[in-house]
């Protein structure tokens, strides 16, 4: 594939767009005109298509990806004096709904090559406390799951897998959601991501048994008993997602494999169009697996020196001059642990050193399947120009 040179003026390139249809946005209208547009037979048809996705494992839509979470950890039973294994570099969602549940987090730090959790480093921050492992699969790159299901079954722990950026990625011939070893897995939906509902999310079980109690959770904790008669036996969230929603992911997901193969082209064209002279002065690219990751995000690392020794160009400096040029570019993600409510738990700097140098120093460059190859032309050249190297 040859990246094409992009035009003297372009318009302003986000990190992300959406892309929805007009059969999708036509469909839209036909559900806000149908008089039902909270939960209901779009909901219904759109965990239908996404169980299929996933191996036939039933499917409950959510109104986010952290509320699929939270369903997961209190379906693993994990609550008050419990602890949870997860990865410090992520969204905050990942580490705030242990803490939603009454539980601990506890971050291990990541392989500073796939940016994922270190499965080593999980392994050695197991104690009789550990209750579940939640790792990430950021930026759309799988943790390997045959050794996490190793791990977990060795010590005989649940596990969640935070895959919200995940849908379309693959492990040992699997699409995440379907791998047989997996236990239950959370996607995201949000309007950042490889298929979108706008906001939403689901919660992937391992089999029926865990259905009722994942339908309880999801709204209110309310069984129903005919006609004129519900209980409550458990204390529930309000986290069912709307028909609106449904059919826009139901649209979505007719395109995932579309959109995954258009990312997968992008993330070539942005290897081959990245400048070598970054690389060799310190700029650090993702991982090149096309056989696993779905290209949620493609991340850069900026360097912290030069090569004479001097301070490099502050992150933030380069995402300015980068917007001057009409590029969007963002930060995912912060190391969690130094956040101020992390950090009142006993985290501080230095105890993760791999994900607080990626943390301060990641950068996510425009990918979204309406990018044409110039765009990733434009891109990179404003990268080479950005960061001082003649062209």
């Amino acid at each position: 594939m040859s990246c094409m040179n992009s035009g003297p003026s372009a318009p302003f390139l986000p990190f992300t767009r959406p892309s929805i249809d007009e059969e999708t946005i036509a469909g839209v209208a036909e559900v806000l005109r149908s008089g039902w547009i909270t939960s209901g037979p779009q909901v219904k048809a759109f965990e239908k298509a996404l169980s299929a996705l996933c191996a036939g494992r039933p499917v409950r839509a959510c109104s986010s990806g952290t509320a699929a979470l939270e369903i997961a950890l209190r379906i693993a039973g994990v609550g008050p004096g419990d602890e949870v294994i997860t990865t410090p570099l992520s969204w905050v969602s990942t580490a705030s709904v242990i803490l939603q549940v009454g539980a601990r987090p506890v971050f291990a730090d990541i392989d500073p090559v796939t940016r994922n959790i270190d499965l080593a480093l999980v392994e050695r921050a197991i104690t009789p406390k550990t209750r579940a492992l939640m790792p990430v699969h950021l930026a759309g790159l799988p943790v390997d799951l045959d050794r996490l299901y190793d791990i977990a079954s060795r010590h005989r722990l649940r596990v969640i897998e935070d895959a919200a950026q995940a849908i379309g990625a693959r492990w040992g011939g699997h699409a995440v959601g379907a791998h047989p070893k997996s236990d239950l897995i959370a996607f995201s939906f949000h309007a950042n991501k490889n298929i979108t509902t706008s906001e939403g999310g689901c919660l992937v079980l391992p089999g029926e048994k865990d259905v009722a109690l994942a339908e309880k959770l999801r709204l209110m904790g309310v069984v129903r008993s005919g006609e004129d008669g519900i209980e409550v036996d458990v204390l529930g969230g309000k986290y069912n997602l709307t028909d609106v929603a449904a059919r826009i992911g139901n649209g979505q997901l007719e395109r995932l494999d579309e959109f995954t193969a258009r990312r997968g082209q992008l993330a070539r064209c942005y290897f081959e169009r990245f400048d070598a002279r970054l690389v060799a002065g310190g700029c650090e690219l993702p991982p090149r697996d096309f056989a696993n990751s779905c290209w949620h995000m493609f991340q850069v690392v900026l360097p912290e020196r030069r090569a004479d020794g001097a301070p490099a160009m502050p992150r933030a400096e380069f995402m300015r001059r980068m917007r001057e040029l009409g590029i969007g570019t963002g930060v995912h993600y912060p190391a969690i642990h130094l956040f101020d409510l992390y950090r009142r738990l006993g985290w501080k700097a230095g105890d993760l050193p791999h994900a607080e140098r990626i943390g301060r120093g990641i950068v996510t460059l425009p990918l979204f399947p309406a990018m044409s190859d110039a765009d990733v032309n434009r891109v990179c050249a404003a990268m080479t120009a950005v960061l001082g190297v003649p062209q």
